[in-house]
């Protein structure tokens, strides 16, 4: 019941810059974190970065200074500003929440569809 939508992909030339935005509806008691995770075809899904209910950050740390999440809760809504975009920044970006739903049944890991970001001249 719950739906993750992502949006402002694109393509970007190197050194441009890009704002994705995630945004969750539906059936949610809470939120306890949210992320932005990228994959490229033939390559394993990996962290980007991740945004704890109590404001805390996580960032890969070949792209920390590079990329910045932020949040906006009243509107369960997360961002990720990506600058200085490499070629080799070029996936497909999920959004992901570890989402409660029902209280008694813990949080519960939804996925976006994703967004693709194509970083080319």
């Amino acid at each position: 019941q719950v739906q993750l939508v992502e949006s402002g992909g694109g393509l970007v030339q190197p050194g441009g810059s890009l704002r994705l935005t995630c945004v969750a509806s539906g059936t949610i008691f809470k939120i306890n974190a949210m992320g932005w995770y990228r994959q490229a075809p033939g390559k394993q899904r990996e962290l980007v970065a991740a945004i704890t209910d109590d404001g805390s950050t996580t960032y890969a740390d070949s792209l920390k200074g590079r990329f910045t999440i932020s949040r906006d809760s009243a509107k369960n809504t997360v961002y990720l500003q990506m600058n200085s975009l490499k070629p080799e920044d070029t996936a497909v970006y999920y959004c992901k929440g570890a989402i409660v739903i029902v209280e008694a049944l813990g949080e519960y890991g939804s996925w976006g569809q994703g967004t693709q970001v194509t970083v080319s001249s």
